[in-house]
């Protein structure tokens, strides 16, 4: 099954253009709802919005082309990605828990963050995704990962699972503020940051938090790309995943011009996996070819 904006190889493979002085990103409260006009966000000049991939001490653009419109009537933002190399995962092994970002390990390779609502299948994904199921931890109580969590995979790049924005029931309002504080913290002073991957529960209908989430990481011109997980699970009496789907972009279209990747994914199948490692490993190549600045 492909996502929704297919991985393609494209003839300009040329590294990502530096920008000439260091983009900050700002902070934005997680529940304020900006208005996610990407052309308002980035420079006009460019015809589609770009993602800003912060590596080191500069922030680098990916490039942008021509934004692609599906049958579906869904316009998605076309990215100058190199073509992906060794995508396959061999070596998954857990490093560190942080309860701050300040101890988090140091770090010269990139990082993909995992985010979402808690429940949302974090922790299957990741194993699904290294084919190691005991390597991040599965509970059936959400809201249960309450540090930032480093997978070192391959030798050469981070997976780091994060606390969900959606929070155990036993958890203190001191508590849930802490973790979304850390959080927040990780994604705009990180340096080591690549990319973000923002899980969306595809077996239920669209929420607004997780389109909060999305437009709260555009403003803060944090790069990600939405996975959609649970593709293969329909709940009683609901509507049906992919309806879920175009449910829930539609919501991001009444603000969004272009959308970011998208990727259709279940823990339990597989599905998804070979396309979403495919688009870490064209992040991983930009990041070799640009020297980790």
């Amino acid at each position: 099954m492909r996502p929704y904006l297919p991985l393609q190889q494209h003839p300009n493979t040329h590294a990502p253009t530096p920008i000439t002085s260091n983009t900050e990103r700002t902070p934005v409260h997680l529940h304020e709802r900006p208005a996610c006009s990407m052309h308002a966000l980035f420079p006009r000049t460019f015809t589609a919005a770009p993602h800003y991939c912060r590596t080191g001490h500069r922030s680098r653009i990916l490039q942008p082309l021509a934004a692609t419109q599906s049958k579906e009537e869904f316009r998605y933002l076309q990215l100058d990605l190199p073509p992906p190399i060794n995508s396959r995962v061999t070596r998954s092994a857990f490093t560190k828990s942080s309860s701050a970002v300040k101890d988090c390990p140091a770090s010269n390779v990139p990082e993909f963050a995992v985010i979402g609502r808690s429940n949302v299948g974090k922790s299957s994904l990741i194993n699904c995704l290294t084919g190691n199921d005991k390597l991040a931890k599965v509970s059936k109580t959400p809201g249960m990962t309450k540090l930032i969590n480093h997978f070192l995979i391959n030798d050469s790049w981070y997976l780091v699972d994060l606390p969900g924005y959606g929070f155990a029931k036993t958890a203190s309002k001191d508590s849930r503020s802490e973790w979304l504080a850390f959080t927040k913290d990780y994604f705009i002073k990180r340096d080591a940051l690549a990319h973000v991957l923002l899980l969306v529960d595809g077996s239920l209908p669209p929420q607004q938090v997780d389109v909060d989430c999305v437009n709260w990481l555009a403003e803060c011109q944090v790069p990600f790309a939405i996975v959609f997980t649970k593709m293969d699970q329909r709940k009683k009496d609901s509507p049906s995943p992919a309806q879920n789907v175009r449910a829930f972009k539609r919501m991001l279209m009444q603000d969004w011009e272009e959308l970011p990747w998208c990727f259709e994914t279940s823990g339990k199948t597989g599905m998804g996996k070979s396309e979403l490692l495919g688009y870490i490993a064209s992040i991983n190549e930009m990041y070799k070819r640009s020297g980790g600045e």
